[in-house]
């Protein structure tokens, strides 16, 4: 029997105050990057420009692979992309109740917490990719 993988996207969008774009999710009121799960036959690039517009309304573009990331202990892989606006409007969606831009020291409290590692990294040093494992303690 293959294994099964989970594959997820996620965009990292940062504005001109460096601040980054969340997503307050509808089904656990929690904040998220905009992202989620690879559709069937679909490219994890595409996923991305594909979630971020559902979710937010916004159009995009990816600049770059940020990271590539394994759960640990799980059968999950993600990649987060770097990824600039280049239309849409900003629109609430069955997923979403509320997208706001949020300085690294304002990211509300009841956000996932491998959210702020991956959010963390990013702004720490996004000049090369990450290869990273999540600690089982930062997947709660």
């Amino acid at each position: 029997m293959k294994t099964q993988f989970t594959i997820s996207a996620f965009a990292l969008i940062r504005d001109d105050k460096n601040r980054i774009l969340l997503c307050l999710r509808n089904d656990n009121d929690l904040w998220n990057l905009p992202g989620g799960t690879l559709e069937h036959g679909e490219a994890p690039w595409e996923c991305v420009i594909r979630e971020v517009k559902e979710e937010t309304g916004l159009d995009v573009e990816i600049i770059k692979l940020a990271c590539v990331y394994n759960k640990e202990g799980k059968n999950a892989i993600g990649f987060d992309f770097e990824c600039n606006i280049i239309g849409g409007k900003f629109t609430l969606s069955n997923e979403s109740k509320d997208i706001k831009w949020f300085l690294k020291d304002e990211i509300p409290k009841n956000i996932v917490l491998r959210q702020i590692e991956r959010i963390n990294d990013f702004l720490e040093n996004n000049k090369e990719i990450r290869l990273k494992t999540l600690k089982e303690k930062s997947l709660k």
